[in-house]
């Protein structure tokens, strides 16, 4: 695997290619941080943060895009209603194996975060050490929804479908794949807030106080079930992506989360 920001071929899964992007130290140098992008997201779209992370921590970062988004192979439609406990249970243990990934930290935003809980709370894997959660869904809630109806209508009359084909290969695929999902009638009863009970590792949560797509009950959710530590961060005048709205406050605390994390496994190490 060519572990750089622009590698010369795509991780492949099952024949399935997905683009990728690293940055920092190899996995057999340091800790790993795993991104998982947004519903709407892919590897280009996490922009410079994913850099600045490796910077700050001083661990690896590890980005990909799914199947269906970036540059990564189209996904067949539509997808199955319980497309990101598929992704988790049957996907991203095969990108982190072929990524070469020994110790590491989810990292997940929007659809990536439930993902990485999903993970977290129904895989039993001792690589993954602790959970970044930043604004996850753990069920669908009415001002959520509306919101994504907001997109659908402006995929069809704006030029979103344009601006999206910038990062993506297929873009349509991308949008609907997602998109139909969420405003199925049947997705309206989804709820994986379940896998919450399960986790038994360190938790971030973080969210704007004014995200439009889910309230603050996402992330209470993980507080007042998760049996694991939990840290709460809410950043006040902050959306959807803390990682662009807030950037600076949300590298503080992942930088800090990280950090911890190390010390623990330090400690461990020193009374093992």
């Amino acid at each position: 695997m060519d572990w750089s920001a622009t590698p010369r071929s795509p991780l492949v899964i099952d024949g399935v290619s997905l683009e990728y992007a690293c940055y920092g130290p190899a996995p057999d140098q340091a800790p790993t941080i795993v991104m998982l992008h947004e519903g709407l997201g892919c590897t280009a779209l996490w922009r410079d943060f994913p850099a600045r992370v490796a910077e700050r921590t001083g661990m690896g970062v590890f980005v990909f895009s799914r199947q269906g988004y970036g540059q990564s192979d189209p996904i067949p439609l539509p997808r199955p209603l319980d497309f990101m406990t598929r992704e988790a249970q049957q996907v991203l243990g095969r990108v982190l194996d072929q990524a070469g990934i020994r110790r590491c930290i989810l990292f997940g935003h929007s659809d990536g975060a439930t993902i990485a809980a999903i993970y977290g709370g129904t895989v039993s894997d001792q690589r993954v050490r602790g959970l970044i959660l930043m604004a996850p869904h753990f069920f669908t809630e009415p001002m959520g929804l509306a919101e994504i109806e907001k997109a659908r209508v402006a995929y069809n009359t704006t030029d979103l479908r344009d601006r999206m084909a910038k990062y993506h290969r297929d873009p349509d695929g991308a949008f609907k794949g997602w998109n139909r999902c969420w405003l199925d009638p049947a997705f309206r009863d989804w709820n994986v807030a379940d896998v919450i009970d399960y986790l038994r590792i360190p938790v971030l949560a973080i969210q704007g106080r004014d995200d439009q797509y889910g309230t603050l009950a996402q992330i209470e959710e993980i507080e007042n079930r998760s049996y694991a530590p939990v840290d709460m961060v809410v950043l006040d005048d902050c959306k959807h992506a803390p990682h662009l709205e807030q950037p600076e406050k949300t590298l503080d605390a992942v930088a800090e989360f990280a950090a911890r994390l190390e010390r623990i496994e330090a400690a461990e190490v020193e009374t093992a």
